[in-house]
């Protein structure tokens, strides 16, 4: 008998290199498939690296740093006035792009992935055309194709308009000056970072929201602690209020700014504008149409829970396939589509993703929120633990947050966890795993946590809701 024959890997192409396409590429690759990851980037790394997670995280720690070396007095520190260094700046956020790219392509080369620059669509089911390669052009025939061209930046046409003076978050993110006056157009998770970044290096902000409230979907109470400390810091909060018009002159941006409340109506001239007011999917100008991929109204591309398109050859991962718009959702569905080409039983199914906005404070939070229970009709018991009871909170000076806890009130089980304050995205996490596992609140409450941590104050928030708080006179 002769030897049995090897079977053909599969051949895998993955359209964009961000947190998802490359997570796809590498597990694909570690799996034994034969993968190809397509991007217009010289390295991998997507928007996320280049323009967005990365780059504003940096700066939003040197802010965070100003802040308090600002606050210090208060502690019986004082400083001298910080003086900024915008390229030196700039460079440091360039440094930790390029090493985090750099890393990345040493990856997908240890794994033999081959990177393809360039732009691709799909000529039909089995086939991608990539433009802008070395090459020129280059046909890549595949079995299987995972769409992962990510989001940009919305812009409604009352706010388009053609000057350098107008920005979306990539262009704040390069940081060219800080412009004395500056307005943000949007109160949520990108407008509030980044005017809070160019409010820390001394610009004077002004945000307008056109909803009631900042951070809409987020919880409010985890909501109040950022409201409180963006009106501090920033020079104008505008809630109700949305952009009329714009136009450029000599001195700026002119804008006209009209309120619910007629005294919210305002003119006024700024430096620079960076209009914040979410993000679209990349579904356009792939060639889907030359395929049976299903696109919604929204731009979405329809996927299934393996994140398979109705095109069976042809998955979809990442802001492209829907919300919530994250990086470390795109992650998770990035492995379990290359898992599922592999002939793997996954499903993209999780429990609970954890969202985090980088404000100061944070914000972060996962599974239920008491206003989608509300919403859904469901009774829900609340544990809330303000962090002026923190021990670990007050010697930080950082007593200006909360950690609240939802649980259906038969069965206890933890269904959402909140938290306003320092250093929340490293709190989330823990949060994630007992909704994942099914916790209930005496897994949570009867965890021993370390003395004294903001950690503490999740299991205080499930003492709460369990009704035997030590710290706290009372249950809510």
């Amino acid at each position: 008998m002769g030897e049995k024959r090897a079977e053909r890997a599969k051949k895998v192409v993955v359209l964009g290199a961000g947190p998802g396409g490359y997570a796809a590429a590498f597990r694909a690759a570690d799996l034994g498939l034969d993968v190809t990851l397509v991007d217009p980037e010289a390295k991998p790394g997507g928007v996320c690296l280049y323009r967005g997670c990365i780059p504003s995280k940096a700066y939003l720690h040197v802010a965070r740093l100003l802040r308090e070396a600002a606050s210090a007095e208060k502690l019986g520190v004082r400083f001298a006035a910080p003086a900024i260094d915008i390229e030196r700046l700039r460079a440091w956020k360039d440094e930790v792009v390029t090493r985090l790219t750099g890393g990345l392509g040493v990856l997908a080369k240890a794994r033999a992935v081959r990177y393809v620059q360039g732009r691709g669509t799909f000529a039909d089911a089995r086939a991608l055309v990539v433009d802008g390669t070395t090459a020129g052009r280059e046909r890549l025939e595949f079995d299987y194709a995972i769409v992962a061209t990510g989001s940009r930046p919305a812009i409604p046409d009352a706010l388009s308009l053609d000057s350098d003076r107008v920005l979306t978050s990539t262009g704040a993110l390069e940081l060219a000056d800080v412009p004395k006056t500056l307005l943000v157009v949007g109160a949520g998770y990108i407008g509030l970072e980044l005017g809070s970044v160019y409010a820390a290096l001394g610009s004077r902000v002004t945000i307008v929201e056109m909803a009631d409230r900042i951070l809409a979907g987020v919880d409010a109470d985890l909501a109040k602690p950022v409201k409180a400390a963006t009106t501090e810091a920033v020079e104008s909060l505008r809630l109700e209020t949305r952009v009329e018009s714009l136009s450029e002159t000599k001195g700026g941006i002119a804008v006209r700014l009209v309120g619910g409340k007629p005294e919210a109506s305002a003119t006024g001239t700024f430096e620079k504008v960076l209009v914040a007011v979410g993000r679209k999917p990349n579904s356009s100008g792939l060639g889907l149409e030359n395929t049976r991929v299903e696109v919604d109204d929204a731009g979405f591309i329809r996927v299934d829970a393996e994140r398979r398109t109705a095109e069976p050859s042809i998955f979809a991962i990442g802001d492209v396939a829907g919300q919530p718009l994250l990086a470390h959702k795109a992650t998770h569905e990035g492995t379990t589509a290359a898992e599922v080409i592999a002939g793997r039983k996954a499903a993209y199914e999780p429990q609970a993703i954890p969202a985090v906005v980088y404000t100061d404070p944070e914000v972060a939070w996962c599974g239920l929120t008491e206003e989608e229970a509300a919403r859904q009709g469901r009774r829900v018991s609340v544990g809330v633990f303000p962090w002026q009871a923190s021990g670990r909170a007050l010697t930080l000076g950082r007593s200006d947050g909360l950690t609240k806890v939802l649980v259906d009130p038969e069965s206890e089980r933890v269904l959402g966890v909140g938290v306003a304050g320092a250093g929340a995205g490293e709190l989330i996490a823990e949060a994630a795993l007992a909704i994942e596992m099914g916790a209930v609140l005496e897994d949570v409450a009867g965890t021993i946590h370390p003395h004294p941590t903001l950690s503490e104050t999740v299991m205080e928030a499930a003492e709460v809701a369990r009704g035997s708080s030590v710290h706290l006179k009372k249950k809510r």
